[in-house]
C-alpha cells in the first residue's frame, strides 16, 4: 500500500494503488475515461505484468522491487508540436531525484527518455497524450525505475541499489514522495515558460552529448556527435560538418 505525503500543490495528492495490473498507463487511461480525475493523480502498482517502453519494448520488473507508476497531467499550455517539452521536464525531474543518491555516479538521459547510469539502463519514461483540438488534453506519464532489483535478464540493465548499495534497500514510498515533488517543480517550471533553462539543463545531462559515437540510420552506419535538440524534440547529430535531425525511431544508438 502506498501512502505518501509530498509537499506539492497537486502531484501525488491523490494516489490510486493497484497491487497488480497489466500497465499503469492503461489503467490511468481507463480511469480517465470513467471519471474526472484531478491533475496530479498517480496510479502506482507493485507488479506491472505488461509494462511497455519506447518502440513497444517490454519492461522487465520484479514485483515489489521497483517504482512503476503513471502520473496524470493536463498540459493544455502545450501544442501537439510541443509535446517533447513534457518529456524534458519529466526526465529532468527523475535526474533531480536520483542523482543525489548515486554517490558521484553520472546519471544521464538517453534520448528520447531513458535513464542511464554510464552505459546501463536504470529506467524509462513513456508519455501518452490525448489532444483537444491543437493542444494537449490529458497526458499519462508512465515511469518505470529499477530501484531494489539486483538480477536482470538483460545485461545492460541496472538499478539504484546496484549502482549505490545501501543496507535493506531503498524505501519505495519515500522515493516516490521525492519524485512527486521534483515532477511538480519541473512541470511548473515548464508551465511558467522557462524553456531555455529546461532545454539547456536537458542537453547538459544528455547521454553521449558532445562526444563522437556510432549510430545507424536508414541501415547505414555513421559516426556522429550529438549537438542539438530542435523544438519538436528531434535529435541533432553532427556528421561530416552537417547537422542531421532525427525523429523517434529514425536513428539507432550503437555500442562503440
Amino acid at each position: 500500500m502506498y501512502k505518501i505525503y509530498p509537499k506539492t500543490l497537486f502531484v501525488g495528492q491523490k494516489i490510486v494503488y493497484l497491487p497488480s495490473c497489466q500497465s499503469t498507463n492503461d489503467e490511468a487511461a481507463r480511469l480517465l475515461s470513467q471519471e474526472d480525475l484531478p491533475e496530479g493523480t498517480i496510479v502506482v502498482t507493485d507488479q506491472q505484468t505488461q509494462g511497455r517502453g519506447q518502440r513497444e519494448n517490454q519492461w522487465e520488473a520484479q514485483p515489489g522491487q521497483n517504482l512503476t507508476f503513471s502520473l496524470i497531467l493536463t498540459p493544455s499550455f502545450l501544442s501537439a508540436a510541443e509535446q517533447f517539452w513534457l518529456n524534458m521536464a519529466v526526465s529532468l525531474a527523475i535526474q533531480d531525484t536520483l542523482s543525489p543518491l548515486l554517490s558521484g555516479r553520472r546519471l544521464t538521459i538517453k534520448w528520447p527518455n531513458d535513464v542511464y547510469v554510464e552505459d546501463r539502463k536504470l529506467g524509462g519514461v513513456l508519455i501518452e497524450n490525448t489532444l483537444q483540438g491543437y493542444v494537449l488534453g490529458h497526458s499519462v506519464v508512465g515511469i518505470g525505475l529499477n530501484v531494489n532489483q539486483v538480477g536482470f535478464n538483460v545485461p545492460t540493465a541496472t538499478s539504484l541499489l546496484l549502482e549505490s548499495p545501501i543496507a535493506d534497500g531503498y524505501t519505495l514510498p519515500s522515493l516516490l514522495t521525492v519524485l512527486a515533488e521534483q515532477l511538480e517543480k519541473r512541470y511548473l517550471q515548464l508551465r511558467a515558460g522557462h524553456r531555455n533553462v529546461l532545454r539547456a539543463t536537458y542537453l547538459q545531462h544528455l547521454y553521449r552529448y558532445q562526444t563522437p559515437h556510432t549510430y545507424m540510420a536508414d541501415e547505414v552506419l555513421f559516426t556522429g556527435t550529438i549537438v542539438d535538440l530542435d523544438p519538436t524534440g528531434r535529435l541533432g547529430i553532427m556528421t561530416k560538418e552537417v547537422i542531421r535531425y532525427f525523429a523517434f525511431k529514425e536513428v539507432t544508438f550503437l555500442t562503440n
